[in-house]
């Protein structure tokens, strides 16, 4: 049997469209100031996550809401399970957009939203290639589950809590990430830098804070200091304003008397990827770092200007690691916060997210950091949630089936590709990424203006098709 999947999906466009307009118009940032028994993670989460089961109720799937932390649509029958994997929830908009983040517009045949690339647009390109397959009637020899997330950009407490209720799918695959595939996964922990809140220095540090997400490089960061005497406030004002015009960032300063006020902006991107962004943090540090602060105040400053500042692989902290198949090691600074205080249970600290290859362990790298700022004052503590290195062998017959799809619908040849970000694809033994970013793709992924183009929406939904059908008949 021939089947033309592209004109199968040009039938289901408007529908496709608008599905994952109503998705994308849901804000599912986790919040747990809102978080309850029955919304988990907050109600945009939930709300995403029932609007996206409600499309399976409606096409006629059987469906499963597992106490609205996951869910799963499914059809098909026999022993093994094939699963599909996405995420409803969403990073925090941010500032810098054109554009209304939670209200899609389609600019130059593009959707701008925040969920669009990450993971809305994708998961719903991955639904509809199962739905296709189930309209079409075409013979399965395996279940099809599309297993729905909504907490994959913050703990992945959704999938511990799934796991723990139903059955893991026997292999599958995570719509969230790029083509040809993504069979390797670095590992991925967040180690803390912890310091003192006290002021020992003619300058007092009076705040400082910086971030959305462990797994973002912060745009933005502002301070409050208290300078010594307010004679210094226009040269400080000026030396600010030179290290602005100076470096590749914005930004400004109010000033009160001895109270100044500083703003810096640099540029977010994925975690991931820290060399893509501009940490606003580590360059206000660096710029602090050079007048007379004290105490646990001038160690915080110090310790991200000497060794935090551009260190995207871990060279300064002693961390560094590069493995022949999986790459280098890399290291955001994501969160950032200081407050003033004597009170030395006063939790002020730096989160550094690591994404490792294999090789180096979490006590390794907790170990490194120990050694190198210890010294300088910081306290190093390890987050419990560590995921290590995953990879699936180019030879197995999913990543060959996945493969062969693309390139016959590309014509293009396949390659494995192993990537420091982190997708439910690692959930399974015999799990990967698979699309729906196309390479040569401009990465929008946790920053502001996210998009994906509707062209790519749409030929990624193909390949899920052919893919979903090859897998399971």
């Amino acid at each position: 049997m021939t089947i033309d999947w592209q004109k199968e999906v040009e039938a289901r466009k408007d529908q496709i469209m608008e599905d994952l307009f109503g998705l994308l118009r849901i804000n599912s940032e986790k919040n747990t100031d809102d978080a309850t028994a029955g919304a988990p993670f907050g109600p945009g989460p939930k709300e995403a996550l029932l609007k996206m089961l409600a499309y399976g109720e409606r096409d006629g799937f059987t469906v499963k809401n597992v106490d609205n932390y996951a869910g799963h649509i499914e059809f098909g029958g026999g022993d093994e399970t094939l699963g599909i994997f996405g995420h409803m929830d969403v990073v925090p908009a941010g500032s810098g957009w054109d554009t209304d983040p939670y209200e899609p517009v389609i600019k130059d045949g593009k959707i701008y939203a925040r969920g669009s690339s990450d993971d809305k647009g994708p998961s719903i390109a991955g639904y509809y290639g199962m739905k296709i397959v189930k309209e079409l009637g075409l013979p399965l020899s395996k279940k099809v589950r599309f297993v729905v997330g909504s907490d994959e950009e913050s703990g992945w407490q959704d999938m511990d809590y799934y796991f723990e209720h139903e059955e893991a799918p026997d292999f599958g695959f995570s719509p969230d990430a790029e083509f040809p595939i993504i069979n390797g996964e670095k590992g991925n922990v967040t180690l803390g830098l912890h310091f003192q809140g006290n002021n020992e220095g003619a300058w007092r540090l009076e705040s400082f804070k910086a971030g959305l997400r462990e797994n973002m490089v912060p745009e933005s960061a502002q301070a409050t200091v208290t300078l010594a005497d307010k004679n210094e406030a226009e040269a400080f004002e000026t030396a600010y304003a030179e290290y602005l015009a100076a470096n590749p960032v914005s930004g400004d300063m109010e000033i009160d008397g001895t109270t100044a006020r500083l703003n810096l902006i640099g540029k977010s991107a994925h975690g991931a990827s820290p060399q893509s962004g501009i940490n606003g943090a580590t360059y206000l540090a660096v710029f602090l770092d050079r007048y007379p602060f004290g105490g646990g105040a001038k160690q915080f400053l110090h310790v991200i200007a000497t060794y935090v500042h551009l260190d995207h692989y871990g060279e300064k902290l002693g961390t560094a690691f590069e493995d022949e198949k999986m790459g280098k090691l890399t290291m955001n600074a994501g969160l950032f916060l200081f407050r003033a205080s004597d009170n030395v249970q006063a939790d002020n600290f730096v989160t550094l997210n690591f994404r490792y290859p294999q090789g180096v362990t979490a006590e390794g790298l907790e170990i490194a950091l120990d050694n190198k700022v210890g010294m300088e004052g910081a306290t190093v503590t390890r987050s419990e949630r560590n995921m290590e290195p995953h990879y699936v062998p180019i030879d197995d017959p999913l990543v060959a089936t996945l493969l062969q799809v693309y390139e016959d619908h590309t014509g293009e040849k396949g390659y494995e590709q192993i990537i420091g970000g982190g997708t439910y694809g690692r959930l399974l033994k015999r799990g990967v990424a698979y699309g729906a970013m196309f390479p040569g793709y401009t990465d929008t992924m946790h920053q502001a203006n996210e998009f994906m183009t509707v062209d790519d929406l749409m030929r990624a939904t193909a390949i899920y098709a052919d893919a979903i059908y090859r897998l399971a008949q």
